[in-house]
């Protein structure tokens, strides 16, 4: 079986502020080791900012693709035929399903500092998940690629 080109793919980076703030870390480290002499002080603010900013990098890079026949987000992988209709949400209808509409069995793959999402629903009998929350930059574009993926013939 010879997989088609990808066509959708993104990557959740982490906004630019969040880079600052692991200076910021690394600057208290730094900070805090200030009494114990340079040598420390330079290790805390080397060794905080990174410790920081691979935090930042491991927690910004989860991808949305749809690979062949199906769509992976993050760790889960899911056949697009077990996928019903996509719902574009902007921000306010977003932030709704992330709180008070949102279900307990859901399948979120949430990033706060986007403000866009995709809803999709689980046709699958078989799978208690009754839908997946999507947190994309490029909700119509993603809604797009799903609908053409499941066109697709297999």
């Amino acid at each position: 079986m010879q997989l088609s080109a990808t066509p959708y793919e993104e990557r959740l980076t982490a906004p630019r502020s969040w880079w600052f703030v692991s200076f910021l870390v690394g600057v208290s480290f730094a900070l805090i080791l200030l009494p114990f002499g340079t040598l420390p002080l330079l290790g805390g603010l080397v060794g905080g900012t990174a410790a920081a900013a691979v935090v930042a990098s491991s927690y910004g890079s989860v991808r949305i693709r749809i690979v062949g026949d199906s769509l992976v987000a993050g760790d889960a992988k899911i056949p697009v035929s077990a996928l019903g209709e996509a719902e574009v949400l902007d921000a306010e209808e977003a932030r709704a399903w992330r709180t008070y509409k949102a279900d307990t069995r859901a399948f979120l793959l949430l990033r706060a500092y986007i403000p866009t999402a995709l809803r999709v629903e689980v046709t699958d009998p078989d799978d208690p998940t009754p839908y997946l929350y999507l947190s994309t930059r490029e909700p119509e574009r993603l809604a797009q690629a799903l609908r053409a993926a499941r066109e697709t013939p297999a």
